[in-house]
């Protein structure tokens, strides 16, 4: 295309972008899961407006909208994006349940990458229970293992696939959040469902794996189809200054 004096830079390059977009019919984008053969895993979800929400029926709705868009007359598009930080898969800082963490500025900016970041086991835990002092025995995780995602029955169930929030989820009970803490080397927690701690034991769980700040929970984790193994995971969450939780990019990767 040949673009005359007559014609400014911009009005070009629209031109051109219009021209190339309506001469390509077979314009359909990748949305992988598995990447390299089967060696990389996206264990993240996609964000869409059916995305459970915590105790709501309803999902997230519309969380992104375009006030800027090309077909309007802006020179390109430009989104903006409104989310509550634990939405999808998320991870919480120790300030998400203790306040005077959250004053002192234990956010998400605060986590420690190296946790976030490293070898890690992929488990199947018992089917038929909560994740119980009696549930953590039977997986014999051994010492020096840091970093432990747990698959459950929510994956099965598909309950981040559902829209309304299914409060029969599987977690943590206290006395389970309590052996781990005292029995395990674990830093790194994630899990299948909105919440590590079941609803039952919403906060007390979440207290006894966050007071000393030494544990990261990353929640929400989609688990299914990846084999149970060892992997490294590679977690990163927004450097949101002064946020208790953040949305969250995790993959795993074959050793």
């Amino acid at each position: 295309m040949k673009c005359g004096v007559w014609l400014s830079v911009v009005a070009c390059a629209l031109a051109v972008a219009i021209l190339a977009a309506n001469g390509d019919d077979n314009l359909v984008p990748p949305r992988r899961e598995v990447y390299d053969n089967g060696r990389l895993f996206d264990i993240s979800h996609r964000y869409e407006p059916g995305m459970p929400e915590f105790e709501s029926n309803e999902g997230i709705g519309q969380f992104l909208w375009l006030p800027k868009s090309m077909k309007n007359g802006s020179l390109a598009n430009n989104s903006e994006m409104k989310l509550p930080t634990h939405t999808g898969t998320h991870v919480d800082a120790p300030g998400h349940v203790f306040d005077h963490y959250f004053d002192a500025g234990f956010d998400v900016d605060s986590l420690d990458l190296f946790v976030l970041n490293g070898p890690a086991l992929l488990v199947d835990v018992p089917r038929d229970t909560n994740i119980t002092a009696e549930a953590m025995k039977s997986l014999n995780i051994p010492r020096g293992v840091k970093r432990v995602l747990f698959r459950t029955l929510n994956t099965d169930r598909r309950l981040m696939f559902q829209k309304a929030f299914d409060a029969s989820y599987v977690g943590f009970t206290v006395d389970g959040a309590k052996w781990l803490v005292e029995n395990t080397d674990i830093k790194l927690i994630g899990i299948d469902y909105l919440s590590v701690a079941a609803y039952d034991y919403l906060i007390p769980s979440h207290l006894v794996f966050l007071k000393d700040r030494e544990i990261i929970l990353v929640e929400s984790l989609k688990l299914d189809d990846v084999p149970a193994g060892l992997y490294s995971v590679h977690c990163l969450p927004l450097r949101l200054a002064g946020a208790e939780g953040s949305p969250i990019r995790c993959i795993l990767i074959k050793n």
